[in-house]
């Protein structure tokens, strides 16, 4: 009798059972190992989620790390400053310098008031002689003059000749009325400086109108927040939109220039409900273009529609975040990404981590690479656009191409936030790497962002528009009042001149004239410390 190792065909049944239940052992061990890196996977999301939230919840809203004086080579190594030498001594020739209060005072107009003695009193209290002036002592203090509203009325006179013969001849009595300036809005109380100050409450200093008037009534004055609205579209639509479509068509002739964008809510808008939001975009000229202008648009969607009608007779390089609506615009622009949004995505996986896990980690390493390249920007500060863009080719563009074969290396999984910015890196690179084509660009947005920020500030308080037209007559007007402010202009004199003169002007006037950056722009118009 044959035992069971030596029957050929048990020996096969129990070989062949044995490797199936082998196979299926492995297929469950290889289906528990991808559940666990899953999981794994899954619970360091929600470790990075959490982290997050806590951080977002109660720290600090600054991009600033410390740590960032460290400086990185190209192969990703940390160079840390050599310790400081003794200083040699070395004689500084000082100027003198003027105080603070003195340069704080310097702008402001002077009333001199002189304390004197009465004549009486100017004998001497021991013998009666005369004294004589030794010396004045002067403080000063600052003394505010509140605005004042004042009722102007015109008078407009009207003369009739009083000779019968004349009447007899004419057939009628002659009648000259004088002329009287025009209405700004006819039937309205609206003047210039009143128009101009609820507009510089407002979109200057963030005031919503039931606010100023509030103002307005303890001053004696009685106007509602509807006429005050009213004014204001009003003034847009008759006289401040032709400065606008001016500066639009200045804006397009630049080279350099930012976008960005944020919401608005708009309560009647057709097709969509009081609760929707709308966008205001920011588009605004860069350091190295020729004039200052912001401008501000209102559009009922954030579509790339909106964008590429807005630029289609735009040529040059425009700065933006990593918008995909900026990813298709006409050929003859190039789209420079910024680093700064880079940066925050390292930046705040840096904060999020543990302190004592900070140093060496991976979103430290990638801190540094980008720091690295804005530590280099400033020391290229000074230098002309020429001299710029050859020394970001020598030393700042190996640090990016560093930045990206380690990113592409560093194997972070998709759903995790090292994940998430390795993608934003990896899917911006072509734009971020656009700024080595020019002397003359930016590395970030971040000149967009501070433009967006008044708007923010203001929508804070006010907090939506009523109506499509008031929402067109606040972008209008944030426009003319932050340009006024990049050129050096007080935006409440600014638009005041503006509706004093467009009134006036004809189709065939010189409105050019009437820019931010005009010479022929009266003197009070200027901020007085400029």
């Amino acid at each position: 009798m044959k035992t069971l190792s030596e029957s050929p065909l048990l020996g096969w049944q129990i070989e062949a059972e044995i490797t199936a239940q082998l196979e299926t052992m492995q297929e469950q061990l290889d289906k528990q190992s991808e559940l666990i890196a899953k999981q794994a996977a899954l619970i360091k999301y929600y470790e990075g989620q959490l982290l997050m939230l806590k951080r977002k919840q109660f720290g600090t809203s600054s991009e600033r790390i410390d740590g960032e004086y460290r400086q990185m080579t190209i192969l990703g190594d940390i160079e840390v400053p050599p310790p400081p030498q003794e200083a040699e001594e070395v004689t500084v020739k000082r100027k003198k310098r003027v105080g603070k209060r003195a340069e704080d005072l310097a702008s402001l107009p002077v009333v001199r008031v002189d304390h004197e003695l009465p004549k009486e009193e100017q004998g001497c209290p021991s013998c009666a002689t005369p004294m004589r002036d030794i010396g004045v002592k002067v403080r000063h203090e600052i003394e505010i003059i509140p605005a004042q509203a004042v009722v102007k009325e015109h008078a407009a006179h009207s003369y009739a000749c009083p000779r019968i013969e004349c009447q007899e001849e004419q057939g009628k009595q002659t009648i000259v009325t004088a002329n009287a300036p025009s209405p700004l809005i006819a039937g309205s109380l609206a003047t210039p400086s009143l128009v101009a100050h609820i507009a510089y409450q407002k979109y200057t200093h963030g005031l919503p109108l039931y606010r100023i008037e509030k103002g307005f009534q303890h001053d004696g004055v009685n106007i509602s927040r509807q006429c005050m609205a009213g004014w204001v579209i009003k003034s847009v639509q008759l006289y401040l939109m032709i400065i606008y479509d001016r500066l639009v068509e200045h804006f397009l002739k630049e080279t350099y220039a930012h976008s960005d964008a944020t919401t608005v809510q708009v309560l009647k808008e057709v097709g969509k409900t009081a609760q929707s939001k709308s966008t205001e975009w920011v588009h605004r000229t860069s350091g190295g273009a020729k004039r200052k202008i912001v401008l501000y648009e209102y559009t009922p969607s954030h579509s790339a529609k909106n964008v590429k009608a807005f630029f289609a007779d735009y040529n040059g390089y425009l700065h933006t975040d990593g918008h995909k609506v900026y990813h298709d615009l006409p050929p003859g622009i190039t789209v420079v990404g910024c680093w700064a949004h880079a940066r925050r995505y390292w930046e705040k996986i840096w904060k999020a981590l543990p302190e004592e896990s900070r140093n060496g980690s991976d979103a430290d390493t990638g801190l540094q690479y980008i720091n690295a390249l804005f530590k280099l920007e400033r020391n290229f500060a000074k230098l002309t656009p020429a001299e710029r863009y050859e020394k970001r080719l020598l030393e700042s563009k190996p640090i990016s191409d560093a930045f990206f074969a380690w990113v592409n290396n560093l194997g972070a999984l998709p759903k995790t936030l090292l994940g998430e910015a390795c993608t934003y890196a990896k899917n911006q690179r072509l734009y971020l790497e656009n700024v080595f084509l020019d002397g003359n660009l930016e590395l970030s947005n971040n000149r967009c962002e501070r433009s967006v920020k008044p708007f923010v500030m203001g929508r804070k308080a006010w907090l939506f528009s009523s109506t499509v037209d008031g929402a067109v007559a606040s972008s209008v007007m944030y426009s003319i009042m932050e340009t006024a402010k990049e050129n050096g202009l007080h935006p409440f004199h600014y638009v005041k001149f503006l509706l004093e003169m467009l009134p006036t002007m004809k189709s065939g006037d010189d409105f050019d004239a009437l820019l931010p950056w005009s010479k022929s722009l009266p003197v009070e118009c200027l901020v007085m410390n400029r």
